[in-house]
C-alpha cells in the first residue's frame, strides 16, 4: 500500500508504504500521548501520559486542567516516543496528530505539536479524525483489511459503521442519548463507585448474578441505541432498596448483560444484513470484559473477530498513526481547525 503526500515548504512528493516512519500525537481529553509506527501496523514505540489521578477528585475530566496538563506532559511524552524508538525527527516520514471531536483546548495542544515538528522537518502533515483512530486500533499487529462491519463504544460515542474500504465509511447506527461508557460512569456513579466508575462497575459485575434483575433493552431503530432509559431502570432499581442492603454486585451485572446483549444484537444483526464475515471492535470500552466476550462469541457463528489490544483500546497515539497510514479520509491541510463534536 503506497500514498503520495507532498510536504509542507517545498511540496515535494513523499511516499508513504509499509517501511514508512509515522509519529503521532493524541491529546483529545485526559492522555498526552505520542507514537511512532512503522507501516500502520508495527509499534515501535508507545507512549502515554495518563491524568486520570489527577481527575478524581473531581469525579470527572476538568478541560481547563486537562489542557494545562497537556501542555507539561507534550514535549516530554514526544522526546520519549523518539528515545524508546531510537530514532530522531528526520528520520520520521510524516507527522500526524488528532483533530477531533474532543475537548478543544485539549485537542489544540496535540495538534499544534504535530504541526509544528511537521513543519520543522519539512514532512507531510495528516490530521485524524478521533473515531477513525479507535477503528484503526485494529489494524495493529494484524491483518485486517475491510471490509467490516465496526462497533464503536466509548464515553461519549456508540455507533455501528459499516467500513467498506479505507475511503469507504457509513455510520449505520449511533446512540440517540447516552453512549454506551456514559451510561456506565453514570450508573457507576448513582451506586456511590469513585471516577473513572466504568471499569469499576466492570469488575463487581463479574462477581454478579447478570439474571438477578430484568431491565429495559430500548425499541428504537433497526440499528440504533438508547441508554437513558436503561440508566433510569437502573436508577429506580437501586432507590428500590432503600434502608436494606444494596446487592451492588447483581446489580452491576444486569445493567451490564443488558448493555452488551444489546450491543450483540445490533451488531449481529448487521453482519446478517451486509453479509460481511469480518467485525471490529473498537473505543475504550472495548476493554470491558462482557462487551468483549460477547462480540467475540460471534466467532462461534463463523464470523472473523477482532479487538485491540487492551493498551490500545483506550486513547493513545499509536491508533492515529495507523489511521494515518490506512484511511483516505484524513485532513492533510495545515490550517486544519480543531473540532469537539463528530464531522
Amino acid at each position: 500500500m503506497n500514498k503520495i503526500k507532498n510536504t509542507l515548504f517545498s511540496n515535494k512528493p513523499v511516499t508513504i508504504n509499509e517501511n514508512s516512519l509515522i509519529m503521532a500525537i493524541e491529546s483529545s481529553c485526559d492522555e498526552t500521548a505520542c507514537a511512532i509506527v512503522k507501516g500502520g501496523r508495527e509499534v515501535i514505540s508507545n507512549v502515554v501520559a495518563s491524568q486520570i489521578k489527577i481527575h478524581e477528585e473531581y469525579g470527572g475530566v476538568i478541560p481547563e486542567i486537562a489542557a494545562r496538563e497537556h501542555l507539561e506532559a507534550v514535549n516530554v511524552v514526544i522526546d520519549e516516543a523518539y528515545k524508546q524508538a531510537g530514532v530522531k525527527g528526520n528520520q520520521i516520514d510524516a507527522f500526524a496528530g488528532t483533530v477531533g471531536p474532543g475537548l478543544v483546548g485539549c485537542l489544540l495542544v496535540g495538534l499544534n505539536a504535530a504541526k509544528s515538528l511537521a513543519l520543522a522537518f519539512d514532512k507531510p502533515f495528516i490530521g485524524i479524525n478521533h473515531l477513525n483512530a479507535h477503528l484503526a486500533a485494529n489494524f495493529i499487529d494484524t491483518d485486517l483489511e475491510p471490509p467490516f462491519i465496526a462497533l464503536l463504544v466509548s464515553g461519549g460515542h456508540t455507533q455501528i459503521i459499516k467500513v467498506n474500504s479505507y475511503s469507504d465509511m457509513q455510520i449505520i447506527g449511533e446512540t440517540i442519548d447516552d453512549a454506551v461508557g456514559e451510561a456506565y460512569d453514570k450508573v457507576a456513579r448513582l451506586i456511590g463507585l469513585p471516577y473513572p466508575g466504568g471499569p469499576k462497575l466492570d469488575k463487581l459485575a463479574q462477581e454478579g448474578n447478570p439474571f438477578a434483575f430484568k431491565l429495559p433493552e430500548a425499541k428504537v431503530g433497526e440499528y440504533d441505541f438508547s441508554f437513558s432509559g436503561l440508566k433510569t431502570a437502573a436508577l429506580r432499581l437501586v432507590k428500590s432498596f432503600e434502608g436494606k442492603d444494596l446487592p451492588l454486585n447483581d446489580i452491576c451485572a444486569s445493567f451490564q448483560e443488558t448493555v452488551s446483549a444489546t450491543l450483540y444484537k445490533k451488531v449481529k444483526h448487521a453482519l446478517e444484513e451486509t453479509g460481511y464475515n469480518q467485525v471490529v471492535l473498537a473505543g475504550g470500552v472495548a476493554a470491558n470484559s462482557e462487551i468483549r466476550k460477547k462480540i467475540f462469541s460471534l466467532s462461534e457463528l463463523g464470523y472473523k473477530v477482532f479487538a485491540p489490544q487492551m493498551k490500545y483500546c483506550t486513547d493513545n497515539a499509536s491508533m492515529v498513526a495507523s489511521a494515518a497510514f490506512f484511511f483516505e479520509n484524513t485532513f492533510d491541510n495545515i490550517d486544519v481547525e480543531v473540532f469537539s463534536r463528530v464531522r
